[in-house]
């Protein structure tokens, strides 16, 4: 399919022009979209704690506006979600159920597309991705294998939550974790990605040790308050969402001997120190990225269950700001009661 509206786009957009710089809104120019690529009208951004690190945001909801040559299943104005991981439905991995990391897309991390170029520009300079999708700007070309079309009737703000935080907990212990009936689970970090563990485990069968609210003042270990709750066995699954290095071992300490299995999903840091003791007697650990979802296959089913309303996306909303209030978010992100900030891009008329 080809486009009507092929000229260069000048654009808002947030830029981090270097490490603990503030962030600018800047002009910037998106190019048309190539072969199997499609430009995209942004509308929402909903914030991910990895902006810390990275100082750029994670999957909205937006607009198809041109559509490159290739391009099946999407016409300009369809509802769609970016994701950062791609699915081809014809690689592999793509065709098993072992990763959801397509091999013919994978995950960039030198900020460009996949012919080694860049769609955006400041002017004259190249500017870089974030991941697959640079989602902090009015409009973003992306290869449609990361593009995941919704029903046009789907509330924005809840559709910005899909494809990332809430998402990624919930496939974690659905895809990753593979939570069983009547198993124990243990929940690091009650951000959105912990909150979808939390869900995401329930819908599994996970059973709830205590009724009420503890709130403990000890000098124990988190892992040892988690196994006096266990009768001194330990979970079967913990689910480390926070990236903090000292937690990442509570996380393995707080498993079961020779059965437990900790999914990591946080990150705070490149490299951290682990206990490998605690993994040598019968632990695992795994890392996960996206909860092990794949965007046009699990995304839809988890979708469906926010449609019945079994889960409820809009709960998680704590704060809404606008694109020139962008700065606000770093501090917002680290206050208690923040739980998924919204960014309002452009209105659905414009």
């Amino acid at each position: 399919m080809t486009t009507t509206n092929s000229h260069v786009i000048t654009c808002k957009g947030i830029v981090s022009w270097g490490k603990g710089e503030p962030l600018k809104v800047e002009e910037i120019q998106v190019e048309p979209p190539k072969s199997n690529e499609v430009r995209v009208k942004m509308l929402y951004a909903s914030v991910c704690r990895t902006d810390l690190l990275f100082a750029n945001g994670f999957p909205i909801p937006a607009f198809p506006r041109s559509i490159g040559e290739g391009v099946t299943g999407l016409r300009e104005g369809d509802l769609v979600i970016p994701a950062y991981i791609a699915d081809c439905k014809t690689c592999e991995t793509c065709m098993s159920e072992k990763t959801n990391l397509c091999l013919k897309y994978p995950l960039s991390y030198n900020g460009l597309m996949q012919d080694g170029s860049s769609r955006m520009s400041i002017r004259g300079q190249t500017a870089y991705h974030a991941f697959s999708c640079s989602t902090w700007c009015q409009y973003l070309v992306i290869n449609v294998n990361f593009l995941l079309k919704i029903d046009p009737k789907t509330p924005l703000p809840d559709a910005s939550f899909l494809s990332c935080g809430f998402s990624t907990g919930y496939g974690a212990t659905w895809k990753e974790a593979m939570v069983q009936n009547g198993s124990s689970v243990a929940v690091f970090g009650l951000g959105a990605v912990g909150l979808g563990a939390i869900k995401g485990a329930k819908s599994h069968g996970a059973i709830k040790q205590r009724d009420e609210h503890l709130e403990w003042e000890s000098d124990k270990s988190i892992a040892e308050l988690v196994k006096d709750l266990t009768a001194g066995m330990g979970v079967d699954y913990s689910f480390e969402c926070t990236g903090v290095p000292p937690l990442i071992n509570e996380a393995i300490q707080s498993t079961k001997l020779g059965t437990g299995k900790i999914i990591q999903m946080g990150v705070e840091e490149p490299n951290v120190n682990i206990n490998i003791i605690g993994l040598l007697i019968g632990r695992t650990l795994k890392g996960s990225i996206f909860g092990g979802l794949k965007a046009k296959t699990d995304l839809p089913i988890i979708y469906s269950k926010c449609k019945n309303r079994e889960i409820q996306l809009d709960e998680l909303l704590s704060h809404e700001i606008k694109l020139e209030e962008v700065n606000k978010v770093f501090e917002l992100l680290k206050q208690p009661d923040c739980v998924k900030i919204l960014i309002k891009i452009l209105s659905l008329l414009l």
